[in-house]
């Protein structure tokens, strides 16, 4: 497996990190457990998370995800084997939001306490607090990674005149700094990040682990019509692909796929990860069959007619 350092942190990734969200959400406990054994068999060991997740399921508080991959770790005896990135800063119920330093302080403790470890990889702050100043979030990353409970921090959802801002106010305080950033890119929705975040990520060389690597599902290729996504749990996010720039794409995607002796998710998350800027695409399966699918594509070596049909029907 082809490990690329994130960043300038020395942390080293696998070409595609494994998207936690679906442990205790899509995938229960035990399919979690089926789905994190293949993906270290498979030497994919990066697992990204975070403490709202599975806030969203009615009767869910957040931290499932989280609980879920400490206990599987506690029962394998594999944490020194795994990669572990998790996130603070959405709402988890009044007062519990944001990226104060009594937040940050709180919620690493808890985060701690699921995952049943006693540091994490990479702690990332998921969305920008423009209500708390940069300096106070900054300098309690870093007592975390003085303490020895963090070793690499992260952002995620940040602008880029903010990410740029928040580099410099690390630089200035000798702080330890934004080593990563988790925006959101994919083949079909390019601008977000290129237009601004990409340069700046490339100058400051900060790492990338992009998410909705698949638009939902999209790029799949399951997804052709409404009635197609209807009653599925990612039907909101797919409903604005489906249109003539969407299905446009796809055709392209279909071809180079059978080309290529492969899926269409396959190809668009080797796409991706082709991608200078970035460290390794986020990707996640609620079964075996799908994850073979992100195993894949771990593997898959895209050809220069490939990238140029793609960027071209995706420009």
């Amino acid at each position: 497996m082809q490990m690329k350092e994130l960043g300038r942190s020395g942390l080293k990734l696998p070409s595609i990190m494994f998207g936690g969200n679906v442990f205790g959400w899509t995938a229960d406990t035990a399919a979690s457990f089926k789905l994190l054994d293949a993906l270290m068999d498979a030497g994919l060991n990066a697992i990204d998370t975070a403490d709202a997740y599975s806030r969203w399921v009615p009767g869910h508080q957040g931290g499932e995800s989280e609980a879920i991959i400490g206990v599987w770790m506690k029962e394998r005896k594999n944490r020194d084997k795994v990669i572990v990135a998790t996130k603070v800063g959405m709402d988890l119920a009044p007062g519990k939001s944001g990226l104060s330093a009594k937040r940050i302080e709180y919620a690493v403790e808890a985060s701690l306490i699921r995952l049943q470890t006693d540091y994490i990889d990479l702690y990332q702050a998921h969305k920008d607090d423009e209500e708390t100043p940069l300096e106070e979030t900054l300098e309690a990353f870093g007592k975390l990674v003085k303490a020895g409970k963090v070793r690499v921090l992260g952002a995620s959802n940040y602008t880029a005149p903010r990410l740029r801002q928040a580099l410099a106010v690390s630089e200035k305080l000798g702080l330890p700094r934004y080593e990563s950033l988790q925006p959101h890119y994919n083949l079909i929705e390019r601008p977000i990040f290129e237009d601004g975040l990409g340069p700046l990520c490339r100058e400051q060389q900060v790492g990338v682990i992009s998410y909705y690597s698949l638009a939902s599902g999209f790029l799949t290729g399951k997804y052709r019509s409404a009635a197609d996504a209807q009653n599925k749990a990612r039907s909101n996010g797919v409903a604005k692909y489906l249109n003539e720039k969407g299905f446009a794409l796809l055709k392209v995607l279909d071809a180079q796929s059978a080309r290529l002796n492969a899926t269409p998710a396959q190809v668009a998350l080797a796409w991706l990860a082709a991608r200078p800027e970035v460290t390794a695409p986020i990707a996640s399966a609620t079964s075996l069959a799908q994850l073979q699918d992100i195993v894949k594509a771990s593997v898959l070596q895209l050809d220069a007619e490939a990238i140029q049909a793609l960027n071209t029907a995706s420009a």
